[in-house]
């Protein structure tokens, strides 16, 4: 049964001329690289690598700073090129866009150099191959774009399809984890090297995400994580006795005093002070200053929900002012809560 992605639902803003750039490179290194040879032994023709390249390979008995990027140029059969480029093109592109050219090739390199000590932790056997900077580049995918989704191909036989799963899925479960920790069986394969890449790509994405140095979207891993933690803490509030259609607490009969006191009081009067600043602002029209005190209010406590109206006008106002994250959360809940609300289709 052969399982392959066959696309994204995203496509890159830019032309992702790194990334082209990158698989014409290896093409042309391969085909200068390699030679067809006829072995005796096994009586096959056989392609392995000329004279002038094979310093340029891994050595891990011996090893050159210089081989840590070269090793990642080349490739020991045509399979091994294809596979390595065409998932560089599948994943690359969009990558490529995001970062931008520099912090791409640059990422890329790195990549590959970190996935080297990945191997040299388990293995002394030479290595070639992108396949540990591509990883790299797969990981920075699932931490920028985990919510796309991924056309899979089915072939079994004569009978073949199509369908899609998230990308935080396929990669995370797939390529991850059964490809390379569960079926460790195939011959020749530096699973090591690759684990070491995929964790390079997905950590060191998710610090430039966090510092600031890439900006934030709405579809990054690092969001995905915050709305998980909002959500986490609205469950644990509604858990405790929290009303958040209200903003009121009702305390059960079982809780002690203790309770009481540990609720934070501060806190909860400044919750109701926010909610009293929006209804007189909105009464006032000032639906700007309005939606400013409204996500203090959720930075303060993320399973707030407004009245009908206060809500809807908040959501409304968020999205004309581009903050559509924001938007997205306040209708989602409006949704939930006032789901018989008769324009509800609009929302």
């Amino acid at each position: 049964m052969l399982i392959l992605p066959i696309r994204t639902n995203i496509w890159p803003r830019r032309t992702p001329y790194v990334n082209y750039a990158l698989i014409i490179i290896n093409v042309i290194i391969f085909i200068a690289s390699t030679t067809l040879e006829y072995n005796p032994y096994t009586r096959q023709m056989e392609r392995g690598l000329r004279p002038w390249a094979i310093p340029f390979m891994f050595n891990a008995e011996h090893p050159l700073w210089y081989q840590f990027i070269t090793y990642a140029f080349l490739h020991g059969g045509w399979m091994h090129l294809i596979g390595n480029r065409y998932f560089l093109y599948l994943f690359g592109n969009n990558v490529c866009d995001r970062l931008g050219s520099v912090r791409y090739i640059i990422f890329y390199l790195a990549a590959g150099a970190s996935s080297v000590l990945g191997h040299m932790v388990f293995s002394n056997d030479h290595l070639v191959g992108a396949s540990g900077a591509i990883a790299g580049v797969t990981g920075a995918y699932l931490a920028l774009f985990p919510q796309t989704s991924i056309t899979i191909l089915w072939w079994i036989f004569y009978f073949f399809d199509t369908f899609e799963v998230p990308a935080l899925y396929f990669i995370a479960i797939k390529m991850i984890i059964i490809d390379n920790i569960m079926l460790r069986f195939i011959p020749n394969i530096a699973y090591d090297a690759q684990l070491a890449g995929y964790t390079f790509g997905i950590v060191i994405t998710l610090a430039l995400l966090v510092t600031g140095l890439l900006k934030v979207s709405e579809f990054d891993l690092l969001s995905l994580l915050k709305h998980w933690n909002r959500r986490r803490q609205y469950r644990n509030l509604v858990s405790r006795g929290f009303d958040p259609s209200t903003g009121r607490i009702t305390v059960k009969k079982d809780e002690s005093a203790d309770y009481m006191q540990g609720l934070d009081q501060q806190t909860y009067d400044k919750i109701q002070q926010l909610r009293r600043d929006i209804s007189s602002l909105i009464s006032q029209r000032n639906l700007p200053q309005a939606a400013q005190v409204y996500q203090e209010l959720i930075s303060t406590d993320g399973g707030q929900i407004l009245p009908q109206q206060q809500l809807l006008d908040i959501a409304n106002e968020l999205a004309s002012e581009n903050k559509y994250n924001e938007a997205a959360e306040a209708y989602e809940k409006f949704i939930k809560h006032y789901g018989n609300y008769e324009y509800i289709e609009q929302v």
